[in-house]
């Protein structure tokens, strides 16, 4: 059923799998995931449950399934087939997801191809509202929004009022989209043997970026603002248990476990490559990634906190000088709000007309505006982007390195899916690589569509809340299990000292036998409880008149297909299980047949 180990490709050194590891493992989440967090749960002190949880589920987790690529050599399907037939499903799972996360991450990739286009501009399309067609003044809900939030859900998305109202598909977004497969589909044409090529510049450029950006971010005015903002702890955050909740799960989800592309990339590592090591390293560059991305977006965040607040001052100086007889260079930034005080006491009537235009303008309140996902990296990065000088340079290397961080992240995915229906017989022997990867690429392609139209946005908010946390959290519970309590810790022990030459130590013991399942059963158990009492699922649909993102219900069709979404690849392991056993029910006597085939003896 599947193909001969010996004749299964290889890396051309482990530095390539390394790189590998680095590119899928760093995305999207270091960059406005990390940082999100580190700005909800207390700054610096958020480092701490985050170093805590790296170290009881991040690294143990990571061990375990470059374990399993590396001694089965064979992607997640014949891996967990291989460790036993009845747990086929958890690899299919595996495949069924990232099979969903490829239709919908691409997208993003999209996006980021489109903003880099847009970038090549005199002025930066989302640095000022564009005109009316009757040439009177700007576009109405450019003025009630900001000219970034314009740009981003009527220029690239041309969002529709909510899911409920369909559209046409964006013929631009189509095109990018369509570019962004393409790109994947030449990374990965031959295999492991482009794949390998591809990761030295897709896991080394983005830091070259992160590294320019660094330099131009901390020397920008006020970023000082936003890195004092990161590194001051809150540590009365510690005792909230959400904070450690979310600092498991970004470690989880971060090093992306679960998804099948870490046995998938291990499976092609010479049989003797330590593994543990590189286990160990990669974990530490993705966390150590996440904390310098950190660095460089609250620079930006500072720079964009204080242009915010000193723009407010600035409006409440005209507002003052412009109601008051007072000469021009009395009021400075540095001194409004003493004016402000000055002016109530000594004038209160006069003053008490102003009550409806004062703002009140608080850079903490600036700083303390949270913001993830696209959110973060298509409105508040742009917004940043656009106030600095040369905005388009700054503006093509963002965007530039998004991209690379994007398609480093998509070549695991894809990798998850194809290695495991490559691995089979029949499709080796009756099709190419390079055929089996197009057509993959190309029925990606055709369902990631979808969310190319105008309500696809909203398609695109429910798979990214839906379409992996739950079924991620199952399936890494069970891989754990399986490993430890039906394949057995101690046949575990054996294989990596059949690898590597000696036993897992005490520590990989204790924590894949004992702390990560329990961390996993919490986790597992925290979220079902968080998604029962949330009630009915919502989401945040874009409105034209009032410029801003409103609260809606998901409609019944939508809250059906998020139940779909969730059982959808968790139902592949008992209905797999089920399958095995009755085709190892002995048809003539009626009883099951009591061998298991395992690798290890």
């Amino acid at each position: 059923m599947y193909l001969d180990h010996s004749a299964r490709e290889e890396w051309d050194n482990p530095t390539q799998f390394v790189l590998a590891c680095v590119s899928y493992a760093v995305g999207l989440g270091n960059v406005w995931r990390f940082p999100y967090l580190c700005q909800m749960h207390g700054g610096g002190g958020f480092l701490i449950p985050y170093i805590i949880m790296l170290v009881l589920e991040g690294v143990p987790l990571f061990y375990m399934e470059l374990a399993i690529g590396q001694k089965m050599r064979l992607g997640s399907i014949g891996a967990w087939s291989a460790i036993s037939p009845y747990l086929g499903g958890v690899g299919l799972a595996s495949v069924v997801t990232s099979m969903y996360l490829c239709l919908y991450y691409n997208v993003i990739n999209a996006w980021s191809f489109w903003y880099l286009f847009h970038s090549f501009q005199s002025v930066l399309p989302w640095a000022e509202c564009p005109v009316n067609s009757n040439m009177t003044g700007p576009i109405e809900e450019c003025e009630r929004a900001t000219p970034t939030q314009y740009f981003f859900y009527r220029e690239t998305l041309d969002i529709s009022g909510s899911i409920k109202e369909n559209g046409g598909i964006h013929t631009g977004q189509a095109v990018c989209l369509l570019l962004a497969w393409g790109i994947v589909y030449l990374f990965i044409v031959k295999g492991v043997k482009s794949t390998g090529k591809v990761v030295y510049f897709t896991a080394t450029f983005p830091y070259l970026v992160l590294i320019i950006y660094l330099i131009r971010g901390v020397t920008l005015h006020g970023a000082i603002n936003g890195v004092m903002y990161m590194v001051t702890p809150k540590m009365e955050q510690l005792a909230n248990p959400t904070t450690w909740i979310n600092a498991a799960t970004q470690i989880f989800f971060s090093l992306g476990l679960g998804f099948g592309s870490l046995i998938a990339f291990a499976s092609f590592n010479q049989y003797n490559n330590n593994f543990e090591k590189q286990a160990i390293v990669v974990s530490m560059i993705n966390s150590g990634t996440s904390i310098f991305a950190s660095v460089v977006t609250f620079s930006i965040y500072g720079f964009k906190a204080t242009f915010n607040y000193e723009s407010c001052l600035e409006r409440l100086r005209l507002l003052l000088l412009n109601t008051f007889d007072i000469a021009e260079d009395a009021i400075s930034l540095e001194n409004v709000h003493q004016w402000i005080a000055e002016l109530n006491r000594t004038q209160p009537e006069q003053f008490t007309s102003l009550q409806d235009r004062l703002e009140i303008c608080d850079l903490k309140a600036e700083l303390d505006t949270a913001v993830e996902g696209t959110g973060l990296a298509f409105i508040v990065y742009s917004e940043a982007i656009k106030n600095m000088p040369i905005s388009q340079l700054w503006s093509v290397l963002y965007f530039i390195m998004l991209l690379l961080l994007g398609m480093g992240s998509m070549l695991g995915n894809v990798i998850a899916v194809i290695t495991p229906i490559s691995d089979l017989k029949f499709f080796s022997r009756y099709m190419s690589t390079e055929t089996l990867n197009g057509l993959v690429c190309l029925f990606c392609l055709l369902l990631g569509l979808g969310f190319t139209t105008r309500s696809g946005n909203y398609w695109f908010t429910m798979f990214n809340d839906y379409g992996a946390t739950f079924s991620l959290l199952f399936i890494v519970l069970i891989e754990v299990i399986s490993v430890c309590y039906i394949y057995g810790i101690s046949r575990f022990e054996k294989d990596v000292e059949d690898m590597l030459g000696h036993r897992p130590n005490w520590y990989w013991k204790i924590m894949l036998a004992g702390v990560s399942p329990i961390l996993l059963i919490a986790l597992f158990i925290f979220y079902m409880v968080n998604y029962i009492q949330g009630g009915s699922p919502t989401y945040q649909a874009w409105d034209k008149e009032l410029g801003k993102s409103v609260v809606l219900e998901y409609p019944p069709y939508a809250q059906a297909f998020i139940g779909l979404l969730l059982v959808s690849s968790v139902c592949c392991i008992p209905l797999m299980a089920l399958y095995t056993y009755c085709r190892k029910r002995n048809p003539a006597t009626g009883k099951r047949e009591r061998t298991i085939s395992t690798v290890s003896a």
